[in-house]
């Protein structure tokens, strides 16, 4: 009878589940929970990006991207993006998907917020969110962004649509209005940097003037340049592309490389949609019948190839709209630069103005590893001051100033760069993303 009575009672507990003051029914996983397990540990939280707050580009963005550090590094924090936070943004806005940098930053086309240039698409070099998985953390973001609780619907997450399957070119300019230059699709292979140059005309018959560039390129870049030549003797052929690294294998392509030492930047961005204004009556000329060497870089840390394309506007002003022609400033370092793992080094050096000057703009370029790119004046009253300042090497700042920036004869700029190579090997200048640069741009003019 007694043990009639304990299976009994042992089969009610199996039942209920109530004899095990540990067992607890399961839970079913929140909408941010979903967020980090499907899309923020796999894509973002990797090392390199933003696994860790030990990560040798943390300084650059600040943001944590790890389960159980993710949500507070997301919501209402400040963005490091200059534009975004100029326009009133955060990471993640709870109820408002328009003021939250995270959404914006999982979308390509930049339509949805006026063409304003936010900073490279993300995941960067990787596949991108599928339209389901962006449109699911539109509906989190828009619920208020909880951090517990159901409030978007989970089969959004089953979309795999791509979200750049529509890529659309950039429209030209104006007839009158400016030229459009394009580099056509190609491919980058899988786990691998590929940067390649091709010369091509501008096809204008006469010097023209230029105040405005607008660039538009496929997600993945490092950057797009148009390049002018020191010695108009020495050309690359005309509509030929040539690799820098040999697609396919290993090795730099040298005849390309040594094609690199005559190149004179003339205009360029690391963003994938960017749209850059010179100052009212201020213009690059460009001579007659110009030629460029059109230079992508673009990097895929994915699996599987990914496309790459690129357009260019150059919008053109009539002469008699212009006060003052600018010229390129372009100041590098290359031997100085050699920096032993696992260092904080700080390199200076110094450009000397030959003439009278007025500075307009002014732009810096490093790798990973440039923490902070300072710009100081040398020489005169103003000696040591600092006028510009860029601590994110995605996307540095570019400035143009009012009033200019005087510089007499004699007198110059400094580059004042802080490298923190957090890797375990020395870097020294060179052109993949795992080596380094540390170059001022600008544009001036000689009184």
């Amino acid at each position: 009878m007694y043990a009639k009575l304990l299976i009994s009672l042992f089969a009610i507990c199996l039942l209920f589940s109530a004899c095990d003051p540990k067992k607890t029914e399961p839970t079913e996983t929140s909408s941010f929970g979903l967020i980090q397990d499907q899309i923020l540990t796999p894509t973002c939280a990797n090392s390199g990006c933003h696994a860790s707050d030990k990560e040798e580009i943390f300084a650059q963005h600040k943001l944590v991207l790890a389960k159980g550090l993710a949500y507070k590094y997301l919501i209402n924090a400040e963005p490091r993006n200059t534009g975004a936070k100029a326009d009133g943004l955060v990471r993640v806005k709870p109820f408002s998907s328009d003021k939250s940098l995270l959404y914006h930053k999982l979308l390509y086309d930049n339509s949805h917020h006026n063409s304003k240039s936010y900073g490279s698409v993300m995941p960067l070099g990787k596949d991108l969110l599928s339209v389901g998985q962006i449109e699911f953390i539109r509906r989190w973001i828009e619920a208020g962004a909880p951090e517990t609780g159901n409030v978007a619907d989970e089969k959004l997450l089953e979309d795999k649509t791509p979200s750049i399957a529509n890529f659309t070119a950039l429209a030209p300019p104006a007839a009158n209005a400016g030229y459009q230059m394009k580099l056509e699709q190609f491919d980058v292979p899988p786990n691998f940097e590929r940067e390649l140059f091709i010369r091509k005309p501008l096809n204008n018959t006469e010097s023209i003037f230029i105040n405005r560039v607008q660039i538009k390129m496929r997600p993945g870049s490092h950057h797009f340049i148009l390049y002018d030549f020191r010695d108009k003797t020495r050309l690359p052929e005309l509509n030929i592309m040539r690799d820098l690294r040999n697609v396919g294998g290993n090795g730099i392509n040298l005849q390309t490389f040594l094609e690199m030492a005559n190149h004179v930047f003339m205009f360029g961005g690391a963003e994938s949609n960017s749209d850059y204004t010179f100052p009212e009556g201020i213009a690059v000329e460009v001579p007659k019948n110009t030629t460029f060497d059109m230079n992508s870089h673009y990097f895929n840390k994915g699996t599987k190839p990914i496309p790459g394309e690129v357009y260019i506007n150059l919008y053109t002003v009539p002469k008699v709209n212009v006060k003052k022609v600018v010229k390129i400033l372009d100041f590098g370092i290359t031997q100085e630069l050699k920096l032993p793992a696992n260092t904080k080094t700080i390199i200076s050096k110094d450009f000397i103005f030959g003439a009278d000057s007025k500075i307009v703009t002014l732009f810096s370029h490093t790798h990973k590893f440039g923490e902070k790119f300072e710009v100081l004046i040398k020489g005169g009253t103003r000696n040591g001051e600092i006028v510009y300042t860029s601590e994110n090497w995605e996307h540095p700042e570019k400035i143009n100033y009012s009033p200019f920036i005087s510089i007499k004869k004699g007198e110059g700029l400094t580059s004042r760069i802080t490298y923190n190579n957090t890797s375990s090997k020395y870097v020294n200048f060179g052109f993949t993303s795992e080596d380094e640069m540390g170059i001022i741009f600008g544009y001036y003019y000689e009184e």
